[in-house]
């Protein structure tokens, strides 16, 4: 059974246990490799990413909500749990109490979610983020051959334009890769600047899913994190990172053919992560609220 935004609004316990069940066993088989190489010690290049730079751990997949406006009938184990309301054994989100207490994330998340999906997608960029991660640098940020060796990966970002819009890649620019950006981006222009094409925003569809906790029905949640996961597998592989002894192919973005497979690539997933948004949205934003700019203290606050 899937609860979609027409369900029910009173679930018996025989109707929501089975899908809060599948849910738990769909979170546990997405986290079962990173599971896995955790207990033994083992790092890897491109997964860990979803697990140390949103810094969430498995487990926060595995709680299941049914989102605002649907009862669980008989669910004890809930009666106590945060932004809940109890009725005697029957529970519901209590969306109210959570905008309530975390106004100021709420509304920067839903504002800028908003001002994301309305912008024109962009899908020029080729991913040279990552290239501009590694320009001009001995160290770089993983332990992986790079793919055209040093001078290579340098003679690849001085023969393009940097076009990228999104803040938390831009900020780990080297320093000589910096000023070649065509846009200096700073945290307060954030919403002023994030797109749907961009491979990073679509990523932090998961950030969201996850801060905006209870106001997430489950599907959404998990339907984030494997856009995040297919997003990143991109985002690596038209890296100047050379992965194949990881299992992954090249999109040798400084190619005719690399472009246009990356940008390819990049649309669908942009398509993904535009109705994911739509979703999101839909599930948590309150009747009242009133779409505007978004407040650059609060956002930051939030990042």
């Amino acid at each position: 059974m899937t609860l979609t935004l027409d369900a029910p609004s009173v679930l018996s316990r025989d109707e929501w246990m089975p899908v809060a069940d599948a849910h738990v066993a769909r979170a546990d088989e997405l986290t079962a490799a990173h599971r896995a190489r955790a207990s033994r010690g083992e790092k890897h290049p491109v997964e860990d990413f979803l697990f140390t730079y949103y810094s969430y751990k498995p487990a926060i997949l595995r709680r299941w909500h049914p989102g605002p406006g649907v009862t669980l009938r008989g669910a004890t184990e809930r009666v106590d749990w945060r932004w809940y309301r109890a009725d005697g054994d029957d529970v519901r989100v209590d969306a109210a109490a959570f905008r309530s207490e975390k106004g100021s994330m709420y509304r920067g998340i839903v504002n800028l979610l908003r001002a994301t999906r309305d912008r024109p997608a962009q899908f020029g960029c080729f991913g040279l983020h990552e290239w501009a991660m590694a320009y001009r640098v001995d160290e770089v940020r993983h332990a992986v051959p790079l793919r055209l060796g040093r001078a290579g990966t340098d003679a690849v970002v001085d023969a393009h334009e940097l076009k990228c819009t999104h803040f938390d890649a831009f900020r780990f620019f080297t320093p000589d890769a910096v000023p070649l950006n065509r846009t200096s981006l700073r945290r307060d222009d954030q919403a002023a600047w994030e797109q749907p094409g961009c491979l990073h925003a679509g990523m932090d569809v998961y950030k969201w899913a996850v801060k905006l906790g209870p106001l997430v029905p489950g599907t959404v949640l998990l339907d984030a994190f494997e856009l995040a996961r297919d997003i990143r597998t991109l985002d690596m592989e038209a890296s100047p990172y050379d992965l194949t002894d990881w299992g992954y192919g090249s999109v040798a973005i400084e190619t005719p053919e690399g472009k246009a497979e990356y940008v390819a690539r990049q649309r669908a997933l942009s398509a993904r992560g535009q109705e994911l948004r739509n979703r999101l949205l839909a599930a948590v934003a309150s009747p009242d609220d009133t779409p505007g700019g978004v407040d650059f203290p609060r956002l930051r606050s939030v990042l």
